[in-house]
């Protein structure tokens, strides 16, 4: 059974409390990240994305000015719907639409293989961040 969802685009003042939530319940509770990692006092500049089913949020992600992505968290209950790809792919567009020449984001390395099928190529050593090992990835917008 699959699960329809719906991605919004917006503000921090528009999906913040509840894009604020996931990430809350993914990275602090899941991952034991700490309060002042996670809430890096960067989200106001940023778009966001909000994946929702019935009015339910199940996930996010952010752009940043720089075209930097980060921030992914779908909630556990739904992993392997669907939901991060189009978190994704919403959060590529805008990055089009803004005109930058390609985008970035830290993978958790854990993570490495989704974004490598959505295109993006590892770059520089893995390294350490809240304690989880990463590696940075980049994906041309430029065909």
């Amino acid at each position: 059974m699959t699960t329809p969802f719906d991605i919004r685009e917006g503000s921090w003042a528009e999906l913040g409390a509840q894009s604020g939530e996931i990430r809350r319940v993914v990275f602090i509770e899941e991952q034991r990240v700490p309060l002042e990692e996670e809430w890096d006092g960067r989200d106001e500049p940023c778009r966001h994305f909000l994946a929702l089913s019935r009015g339910k949020p199940l996930g996010t992600a952010r752009l940043l000015p720089d075209g930097h992505i980060g921030r992914v968290a779908v909630l556990q209950e739904a992993r392997g719907l669907g939901i991060g790809k189009a978190l994704m792919q919403a959060a590529i567009a805008a990055a089009q639409r803004q005109g930058h020449p390609h985008v970035e984001l830290a993978a958790q390395t854990h993570a490495l293989d989704f974004y490598q099928r959505l295109g993006f190529s590892a770059f520089g050593p893995e390294f350490l961040d809240a304690g989880i090992p990463h590696r940075n990835m980049r994906l041309s917008l430029r065909h």
